[in-house]
């Protein structure tokens, strides 16, 4: 465990969810699916989804201001903002930039973090590796996005998974020693880059009529390989935390995992004692089409 710096601590939390509800049962009447077939394989009821004429900065937007309440905060005070997201506004400014805008946070610089799934774990490393090093006292970090905005509505390998939300926390420097974020531990892996992957829209492949006619925009995954590495990488790097964290397995009683499909989660914790699954589960936030076929517009 690194020793000598300050930690960083959670002051406040808060969150924002679309009040569209897309259930199982709606489904359905898309793609040839059933609510046994995907709360057997995923244990996820319904999902959220973003309504049309709004954003992503949006959702960061009402989930920051539920953290910053929490905190006893005000915005004028931050002095980092950091969004892990894969779906902003615009290419460029960022999310965070955005939201920056938004909250009248003058004082605080902002970016994006694109890291898909694990987007708000990056980037909240990364306020915390600021705040060790003493360049920052506080930071708003939000995880959010709009991912049915990258969803293709007739493929059953991907629609039944994602959503949109946002979450969101405020933290700041602890010097007592006693309290703070222990350990951190971050990887990637290159190779599996499509495995789960937008094909289109990028430098590589701007877009074009061709592009959009194929649904090159949207989503495309290898559910039974990503599943493989997902169990795999997640229990390797859980380790890796608690080991430099100097926390044995038997003391931690919960664990929080980055992504919401429980056959993941249950094949990770193989279980152990004491596991509990949640009974209910809202589609994953981690990627997101312009007109959405289950609101009707």
């Amino acid at each position: 465990m690194r020793r000598g710096h300050p930690r960083s601590v959670i002051l406040g939390t808060g969150s924002e969810l679309p009040a569209n509800v897309v259930t199982n049962a709606a489904l359905e009447k898309l793609v040839d699916t059933s609510d046994e077939w995907i709360t057997t394989r995923t244990g996820i009821k319904e999902r959220r989804i973003l309504e049309e004429g709004k954003g992503n900065a949006d959702m960061a937007y009402r989930a920051a201001v539920r953290a910053l309440k929490d905190a006893g905060l005000e915005a004028k005070e931050l002095e980092a903002i950091l969004v892990g997201t894969v779906t902003p506004d615009y290419p460029f400014p960022s999310c965070a930039c955005v939201l920056e805008d938004m909250l009248g946070a003058r004082k605080a610089f902002s970016f994006d973090v694109n890291a898909a799934c694990s987007g708000f774990l990056n980037a909240l490393t990364v306020a915390d590796s600021f705040i060790r090093t003493g360049m920052i006292r506080n930071a708003l970090v939000v995880g959010s996005d709009a991912l049915s905005r990258l969803l293709n509505w007739k493929d059953r390998a991907t629609c039944i998974l994602f959503g949109d939300g946002a979450g969101a926390v405020v933290i700041g420097a602890s010097h007592d020693g006693a309290h703070g974020i222990l350990s951190a531990r971050l990887r990637t892996d290159g190779s599996y880059v499509k495995t789960l992957y937008v094909p289109a829209g990028g430098s590589l492949k701007p877009a074009t009529l061709e592009s959009v006619r194929k649904n090159e925009h949207t989503i495309t995954m290898n559910g039974k390989e990503v599943f493989k590495v997902a169990v795999r990488s997640m229990e390797e790097i859980s380790r890796e935390a608690l080991d430099e964290a100097g926390v044995g397995i038997d003391e931690v009683s919960l664990v929080i995992p980055h992504q919401a499909n429980l056959r993941i989660i249950t094949a990770r914790a193989h279980p152990p004692r004491g596991y509990r699954p949640a009974q209910r589960l809202r589609g994953r936030v981690c990627l997101g089409r312009r007109r959405h076929p289950l609101l009707g517009r």
